[in-house]
């Protein structure tokens, strides 16, 4: 049986560094046996993938990638907490806020891109309840924000 680090590195990804809170808040603190994240962006380095309205400036296969890389640092930042990759039992609940065109209503497939790597990473353990909520603008005009809510073992 694979291991939730095995299976992240055999997709050729790592656990970036937690991101730098951007205000007067942590990025994940843990409550008993569940750890919960504050929305995490898709960033690199510290730089987002993109920035703008997803059905105006972003397209929705870049608004996927971007929730897949912003579902990335929301591991980061709760395995910070649990204790590493390893010590998180199960994916309980992902929010995914996208940041819309008015016209613009394919919030449920963008958040996929969060949902799909924590199935890829935790298997049966990373199907999860989800909410995709369409919101007028996100912080530093990001696309997509995910947070997230994990069980620790």
């Amino acid at each position: 049986m694979t291991t939730p680090s095995e299976r992240l590195a055999a997709l050729g990804l790592e656990l970036p560094p937690v991101a730098a809170p951007v205000a007067a808040y942590v990025p994940a603190t843990a409550s008993g046996s569940l750890v919960m994240t504050s929305g995490q962006l898709p960033s690199v380095a510290g730089n987002l993938v993109a920035t703008g309205k997803v059905g105006a400036e972003v397209t929705p296969e870049q608004a996927t990638d971007a929730a897949r890389t912003a579902g990335l640092n929301a591991l980061a930042a709760a395995a910070s907490v649990a204790g590493g990759l390893d010590r998180i039992a199960r994916i309980v609940k992902a929010t995914v806020f996208v940041a819309s065109a008015p016209d613009f209503t394919g919030q449920p497939q963008v958040a996929n891109g969060a949902s799909q790597l924590f199935v890829e990473v935790f298997g049966e353990a990373g199907q999860h309840v989800r909410s995709a909520v369409g919101v007028s603008v996100l912080p530093l005009d990001a696309p997509v924000e995910v947070e997230l809510t994990v069980e620790s073992a």
